[in-house]
Protein backbone atom coordinates (compact mmCIF):
# COMPACT_ATOMS: atom_id res chain seq x y z
CA UNK A 1 0.00 0.00 0.00
CA UNK A 2 1.15 3.91 -1.04
CA UNK A 3 2.49 5.04 2.71
CA UNK A 4 2.18 9.15 1.44
CA UNK A 5 0.73 11.72 3.33
CA UNK A 6 -3.05 11.93 4.46
CA UNK A 7 -3.43 14.92 5.35
CA UNK A 8 -6.32 15.51 7.51
CA UNK A 9 -9.64 17.58 6.12
CA UNK A 10 -9.97 20.63 7.66
CA UNK A 11 -13.73 21.11 8.70
CA UNK A 12 -16.17 22.40 11.57
CA UNK A 13 -18.21 19.71 11.76
CA UNK A 14 -19.50 16.23 9.83
CA UNK A 15 -21.90 18.07 7.61
CA UNK A 16 -22.13 17.13 3.95
CA UNK A 17 -24.68 18.26 1.51
CA UNK A 18 -28.14 16.09 1.18
CA UNK A 19 -30.65 15.82 -1.45
CA UNK A 20 -33.72 14.65 -2.46
CA UNK A 21 -33.66 12.63 -5.16
CA UNK A 22 -37.29 12.34 -6.63
CA UNK A 23 -38.62 9.88 -9.47
CA UNK A 24 -39.11 11.18 -12.71
CA UNK A 25 -42.05 11.22 -14.17
CA UNK A 26 -42.10 10.86 -17.55
CA UNK A 27 -38.68 10.35 -19.99
CA UNK A 28 -35.75 12.54 -20.75
CA UNK A 29 -35.71 13.99 -24.15
CA UNK A 30 -31.74 15.33 -23.68
CA UNK A 31 -30.42 18.49 -25.30
CA UNK A 32 -28.74 19.89 -22.40
CA UNK A 33 -31.87 22.78 -21.84
CA UNK A 34 -32.88 22.15 -18.20
CA UNK A 35 -36.30 24.76 -19.02
CA UNK A 36 -38.34 22.26 -19.71
CA UNK A 37 -41.27 20.01 -17.93
CA UNK A 38 -38.94 16.64 -17.02
CA UNK A 39 -36.93 18.65 -14.26
CA UNK A 40 -40.16 20.69 -12.74
CA UNK A 41 -40.47 18.40 -9.98
CA UNK A 42 -36.75 18.21 -9.25
CA UNK A 43 -35.26 21.27 -6.58
CA UNK A 44 -32.29 23.03 -6.92
CA UNK A 45 -28.91 22.04 -5.05
CA UNK A 46 -27.80 24.88 -2.45
CA UNK A 47 -25.55 26.65 -4.63
CA UNK A 48 -21.76 25.66 -5.03
CA UNK A 49 -19.34 26.49 -2.49
CA UNK A 50 -14.91 26.75 -2.56
CA UNK A 51 -13.71 23.17 -2.47
CA UNK A 52 -12.04 24.12 0.84
CA UNK A 53 -15.43 25.56 2.10
CA UNK A 54 -15.83 28.45 4.80
CA UNK A 55 -12.09 29.06 4.97
CA UNK A 56 -12.40 30.97 0.94
CA UNK A 57 -14.24 33.18 -0.52
CA UNK A 58 -18.02 32.10 -2.25
CA UNK A 59 -17.19 31.51 -6.35
CA UNK A 60 -18.11 34.37 -8.10
CA UNK A 61 -20.46 32.18 -10.38
CA UNK A 62 -23.21 30.59 -9.91
CA UNK A 63 -23.56 26.91 -9.92
CA UNK A 64 -26.14 24.82 -9.35
CA UNK A 65 -27.79 21.67 -10.77
CA UNK A 66 -30.90 19.15 -9.87
CA UNK A 67 -31.76 15.32 -10.10
CA UNK A 68 -33.89 12.92 -10.79
CA UNK A 69 -33.80 8.75 -10.99
CA UNK A 70 -36.06 6.05 -12.81
CA UNK A 71 -36.13 2.32 -13.29
CA UNK A 72 -33.29 2.90 -16.24
CA UNK A 73 -31.02 6.08 -15.10
CA UNK A 74 -29.65 8.11 -12.49
CA UNK A 75 -30.49 11.99 -14.17
CA UNK A 76 -28.33 15.15 -13.23
CA UNK A 77 -28.80 18.57 -14.66
CA UNK A 78 -26.10 21.35 -14.04
CA UNK A 79 -26.24 25.51 -14.66
CA UNK A 80 -22.98 27.39 -14.89
CA UNK A 81 -23.02 31.05 -15.18
CA UNK A 82 -20.16 31.78 -17.47
CA UNK A 83 -20.02 35.08 -19.40
CA UNK A 84 -16.12 33.04 -20.99
CA UNK A 85 -17.80 29.61 -22.78
CA UNK A 86 -14.81 27.73 -23.81
CA UNK A 87 -13.34 24.12 -24.64
CA UNK A 88 -10.53 22.87 -26.32
CA UNK A 89 -10.76 18.87 -26.15
CA UNK A 90 -12.57 17.08 -28.30
CA UNK A 91 -11.49 13.47 -27.66
CA UNK A 92 -12.95 11.12 -25.03
CA UNK A 93 -11.03 10.08 -22.39
CA UNK A 94 -8.87 13.45 -22.54
CA UNK A 95 -8.36 14.44 -19.05
CA UNK A 96 -11.39 17.14 -19.53
CA UNK A 97 -10.08 19.40 -16.12
CA UNK A 98 -7.55 21.13 -18.22
CA UNK A 99 -10.59 22.80 -19.46
CA UNK A 100 -14.00 24.40 -17.56
CA UNK A 101 -15.74 21.05 -17.00
CA UNK A 102 -18.33 19.92 -14.85
CA UNK A 103 -17.17 16.48 -12.97
CA UNK A 104 -19.32 14.06 -11.53
CA UNK A 105 -18.37 11.63 -8.80
CA UNK A 106 -20.28 8.64 -6.80
CA UNK A 107 -19.38 5.82 -4.29
CA UNK A 108 -22.72 3.54 -4.82
CA UNK A 109 -21.47 1.35 -0.53
CA UNK A 110 -19.86 4.36 0.83
CA UNK A 111 -17.00 2.38 1.24
CA UNK A 112 -14.87 4.94 -0.37
CA UNK A 113 -13.73 2.28 -2.91
CA UNK A 114 -14.45 1.78 -5.88
CA UNK A 115 -16.30 4.59 -7.10
CA UNK A 116 -17.15 6.80 -10.50
CA UNK A 117 -15.88 9.79 -11.73
CA UNK A 118 -17.29 11.49 -14.71
CA UNK A 119 -15.86 15.12 -16.40
CA UNK A 120 -17.34 17.10 -18.99
CA UNK A 121 -16.98 20.39 -20.91
CA UNK A 122 -18.43 22.54 -23.05
CA UNK A 123 -17.97 20.87 -25.92
CA UNK A 124 -19.75 17.95 -25.05
CA UNK A 125 -16.23 16.11 -24.69
CA UNK A 126 -16.28 13.13 -21.88
CA UNK A 127 -13.97 11.32 -19.66
CA UNK A 128 -15.16 8.77 -17.36
CA UNK A 129 -13.16 6.22 -15.11
CA UNK A 130 -13.23 3.78 -12.48
CA UNK A 131 -10.85 4.15 -9.21
CA UNK A 132 -10.18 1.26 -7.62
CA UNK A 133 -9.38 3.27 -4.49
CA UNK A 134 -8.33 7.01 -3.77
CA UNK A 135 -5.22 7.82 -4.81
CA UNK A 136 -4.18 8.59 -1.57
CA UNK A 137 -4.48 5.15 -0.50
CA UNK A 138 -2.50 3.52 -3.39
CA UNK A 139 -5.41 3.18 -6.52
CA UNK A 140 -4.71 3.58 -9.72
CA UNK A 141 -7.47 5.07 -12.38
CA UNK A 142 -9.35 2.75 -14.89
CA UNK A 143 -9.24 4.86 -17.70
CA UNK A 144 -9.94 2.12 -19.89
CA UNK A 145 -13.66 1.54 -18.21
CA UNK A 146 -16.65 3.60 -19.46
CA UNK A 147 -20.55 4.12 -18.62
CA UNK A 148 -21.99 1.81 -21.32
CA UNK A 149 -25.20 3.63 -22.52
CA UNK A 150 -24.49 6.68 -21.33
CA UNK A 151 -26.25 9.91 -22.79
CA UNK A 152 -24.72 13.34 -22.70
CA UNK A 153 -25.97 17.05 -23.79
CA UNK A 154 -24.94 20.54 -23.53
CA UNK A 155 -26.80 23.58 -24.09
CA UNK A 156 -25.04 27.04 -24.87
CA UNK A 157 -26.61 30.55 -23.81
CA UNK A 158 -24.25 32.80 -25.78
CA UNK A 159 -21.44 31.12 -28.05
CA UNK A 160 -18.74 29.14 -27.77
CA UNK A 161 -15.03 29.76 -27.85
CA UNK A 162 -16.20 33.75 -29.03
CA UNK A 163 -14.43 36.30 -26.69
CA UNK A 164 -17.01 39.21 -27.87
CA UNK A 165 -20.19 36.84 -27.66
CA UNK A 166 -22.80 37.98 -25.05
CA UNK A 167 -22.19 34.45 -23.17
CA UNK A 168 -24.61 33.99 -19.86
CA UNK A 169 -24.43 30.30 -18.88
CA UNK A 170 -23.95 26.77 -20.00
CA UNK A 171 -25.79 24.07 -18.99
CA UNK A 172 -25.51 19.98 -19.31
CA UNK A 173 -27.67 17.19 -19.07
CA UNK A 174 -26.48 13.74 -18.14
CA UNK A 175 -28.03 10.32 -17.50
CA UNK A 176 -25.93 7.45 -16.62
CA UNK A 177 -28.47 3.78 -16.95
CA UNK A 178 -27.85 1.76 -13.23
CA UNK A 179 -26.61 -0.98 -15.78
CA UNK A 180 -23.39 0.22 -15.86
CA UNK A 181 -23.10 2.15 -11.96
CA UNK A 182 -24.82 -0.71 -10.32
CA UNK A 183 -21.06 -2.53 -10.85
CA UNK A 184 -19.95 -0.81 -7.61
CA UNK A 185 -23.24 -0.71 -5.83
CA UNK A 186 -23.77 -3.01 -2.93
CA UNK A 187 -25.90 -6.14 -3.65
CA UNK A 188 -24.79 -5.47 -7.53
CA UNK A 189 -27.72 -3.26 -8.27
CA UNK A 190 -29.54 0.02 -8.07
CA UNK A 191 -31.02 2.14 -5.46
CA UNK A 192 -34.32 1.16 -3.78
CA UNK A 193 -36.48 4.10 -1.93
CA UNK A 194 -35.18 5.21 1.21
CA UNK A 195 -31.64 4.09 0.12
CA UNK A 196 -28.34 6.63 -0.21
CA UNK A 197 -25.63 6.85 -2.48
CA UNK A 198 -22.50 9.23 -1.77
CA UNK A 199 -22.16 11.74 -4.77
CA UNK A 200 -20.56 15.21 -5.16
CA UNK A 201 -19.77 17.63 -7.96
CA UNK A 202 -17.43 19.82 -9.15
CA UNK A 203 -16.95 22.47 -11.25
CA UNK A 204 -13.04 23.46 -12.66
CA UNK A 205 -12.75 26.77 -13.66
CA UNK A 206 -9.57 28.59 -15.18
CA UNK A 207 -8.83 32.17 -15.48
CA UNK A 208 -8.58 33.63 -18.43
CA UNK A 209 -7.59 36.59 -20.92
CA UNK A 210 -8.42 37.33 -24.37
CA UNK A 211 -5.42 37.34 -26.58
CA UNK A 212 -5.48 38.31 -30.47
CA UNK A 213 -9.48 37.31 -30.05
CA UNK A 214 -9.05 34.07 -28.12
CA UNK A 215 -8.70 32.99 -24.70
CA UNK A 216 -5.81 31.86 -23.27
CA UNK A 217 -5.28 30.74 -19.75
CA UNK A 218 -3.59 33.52 -17.32
CA UNK A 219 -0.19 33.37 -15.95
CA UNK A 220 1.77 34.72 -12.94
CA UNK A 221 3.30 37.42 -14.52
CA UNK A 222 6.75 36.82 -12.50
CA UNK A 223 6.83 33.19 -12.65
CA UNK A 224 5.13 32.42 -16.19
CA UNK A 225 3.30 29.65 -14.69
CA UNK A 226 -0.70 29.08 -15.41
CA UNK A 227 -2.50 30.27 -12.67
CA UNK A 228 -4.54 27.42 -10.57
CA UNK A 229 -7.36 26.30 -10.98
CA UNK A 230 -10.56 27.16 -9.25
CA UNK A 231 -12.66 24.14 -7.84
CA UNK A 232 -16.29 25.01 -6.79
CA UNK A 233 -18.40 22.20 -5.50
CA UNK A 234 -21.58 21.22 -4.53
CA UNK A 235 -20.38 19.45 -0.23
CA UNK A 236 -17.20 20.88 0.61
CA UNK A 237 -14.11 18.94 1.14
CA UNK A 238 -12.46 21.31 3.27
CA UNK A 239 -9.03 20.44 1.35
CA UNK A 240 -8.46 20.55 -2.32
CA UNK A 241 -8.45 17.40 -3.12
CA UNK A 242 -11.93 15.65 -4.19
CA UNK A 243 -10.89 12.05 -3.58
CA UNK A 244 -12.28 12.09 -0.23
CA UNK A 245 -15.49 10.49 -0.83
CA UNK A 246 -16.16 9.91 3.40
CA UNK A 247 -16.52 13.56 2.52
CA UNK A 248 -19.26 13.62 -0.52
CA UNK A 249 -23.03 14.34 -0.05
CA UNK A 250 -25.59 12.14 0.24
CA UNK A 251 -28.09 11.82 -2.46
CA UNK A 252 -31.41 10.18 -0.62
CA UNK A 253 -33.68 8.15 -3.27
CA UNK A 254 -37.09 8.04 -2.83
CA UNK A 255 -40.78 7.58 -4.36
CA UNK A 256 -42.33 10.14 -2.16
CA UNK A 257 -43.76 13.08 -3.24
CA UNK A 258 -43.03 14.86 0.54
CA UNK A 259 -39.63 13.53 1.90
CA UNK A 260 -36.76 14.13 4.54
CA UNK A 261 -33.62 12.98 5.09
CA UNK A 262 -31.85 13.19 8.28
CA UNK A 263 -28.31 11.32 8.84
CA UNK A 264 -27.88 8.28 10.16
CA UNK A 265 -26.11 7.24 13.08
CA UNK A 266 -24.14 4.89 11.57
CA UNK A 267 -22.87 7.75 9.54
CA UNK A 268 -21.38 9.76 12.29
CA UNK A 269 -19.48 6.61 13.80
CA UNK A 270 -17.93 5.62 10.23
CA UNK A 271 -16.72 9.92 10.72
CA UNK A 272 -15.41 8.94 14.01
CA UNK A 273 -13.37 5.48 12.33
CA UNK A 274 -12.18 8.36 9.35
CA UNK A 275 -10.32 9.92 11.83
CA UNK A 276 -8.36 7.38 13.24
CA UNK A 277 -7.63 6.15 9.69
CA UNK A 278 -6.22 9.90 9.24
CA UNK A 279 -4.24 10.12 11.99
CA UNK A 280 -3.00 6.35 11.80
CA UNK A 281 -1.27 7.28 8.61
CA UNK A 282 -0.11 10.65 9.93
CA UNK A 283 1.41 8.05 12.34
CA UNK A 284 2.75 5.68 10.10
CA UNK A 285 4.45 8.50 7.98
CA UNK A 286 6.57 9.76 10.86
CA UNK A 287 6.87 6.15 13.06
CA UNK A 288 6.83 3.72 10.39
CA UNK A 289 4.40 1.51 11.95
CA UNK A 290 0.76 2.14 13.03
CA UNK A 291 -0.10 2.96 16.25
CA UNK A 292 -1.16 0.64 18.80
CA UNK A 293 -2.91 3.10 21.71
CA UNK A 294 -6.10 5.28 20.62
CA UNK A 295 -5.25 7.61 23.20
CA UNK A 296 -2.15 8.72 20.92
CA UNK A 297 -4.37 8.91 18.16
CA UNK A 298 -6.87 11.42 19.63
CA UNK A 299 -6.70 15.29 19.63
CA UNK A 300 -10.05 17.23 20.50
CA UNK A 301 -11.87 13.80 20.95
CA UNK A 302 -12.30 12.18 24.18
CA UNK A 303 -11.93 8.84 22.72
CA UNK A 304 -13.13 6.71 25.81
CA UNK A 305 -14.12 2.97 26.48
CA UNK A 306 -17.48 4.29 26.35
CA UNK A 307 -17.46 4.42 23.09
CA UNK A 308 -16.46 0.86 22.80
CA UNK A 309 -13.80 1.52 20.12
CA UNK A 310 -11.44 -1.21 19.56
CA UNK A 311 -8.56 -1.08 17.66
CA UNK A 312 -5.72 -3.55 16.54
CA UNK A 313 -2.63 -2.85 14.38
CA UNK A 314 -0.21 -5.72 13.36
CA UNK A 315 2.11 -2.57 13.30
CA UNK A 316 1.91 -2.51 8.79
CA UNK A 317 -1.91 -2.81 9.09
CA UNK A 318 -4.75 -1.57 11.19
CA UNK A 319 -8.02 -2.33 11.97
CA UNK A 320 -10.53 -0.30 13.82
CA UNK A 321 -14.28 -0.85 14.78
CA UNK A 322 -17.42 0.51 16.67
CA UNK A 323 -20.63 -0.63 17.55
CA UNK A 324 -23.35 0.31 15.14
CA UNK A 325 -26.67 1.42 16.07
CA UNK A 326 -28.40 -1.72 15.76
CA UNK A 327 -26.38 -2.91 18.65
CA UNK A 328 -26.19 -6.73 16.40
CA UNK A 329 -23.18 -5.33 14.03
CA UNK A 330 -19.88 -3.44 14.06
CA UNK A 331 -18.45 -0.71 11.44
CA UNK A 332 -14.83 -1.19 10.48
CA UNK A 333 -12.11 0.73 8.75
CA UNK A 334 -8.96 -0.68 7.73
CA UNK A 335 -5.16 1.09 6.82
CA UNK A 336 -6.33 1.47 2.92
CA UNK A 337 -9.08 3.28 4.18
CA UNK A 338 -12.39 0.85 3.31
CA UNK A 339 -14.88 0.42 5.37
CA UNK A 340 -17.62 -1.97 6.29
CA UNK A 341 -19.87 -3.56 8.42
CA UNK A 342 -20.10 -6.59 10.29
Amino acid sequence: MNRSHVPEPVIAEYAPEHYICKRASEPLVIDGRLDKPFWEAAAWTNDFVDIEGDIKPLPTKRTRLKMLWDDQYFYFGAEMEEEQIWATLTERDSVIFHDNDFEIFIDPDGDTHNYYEFEINALNTVWDLLLPKPYRDGGPPINGWDIKGLQTAVHIDGELNNPHALNRKWSVEVAMPWSSLRECAAEGRMPRHGEFWRVNFSRVEWHVDIVEGQYVKRRHPDSGQTLPEQNWVWSSMGIVNMHYPELWGYVWFTEEADASFELPLDEQSKWQLRKIYYRQRQYYELHGQFCGELVTLQKDEQWSEADHIKLATTGALFEASVPSTDGCTRLYIREDGKTWRE
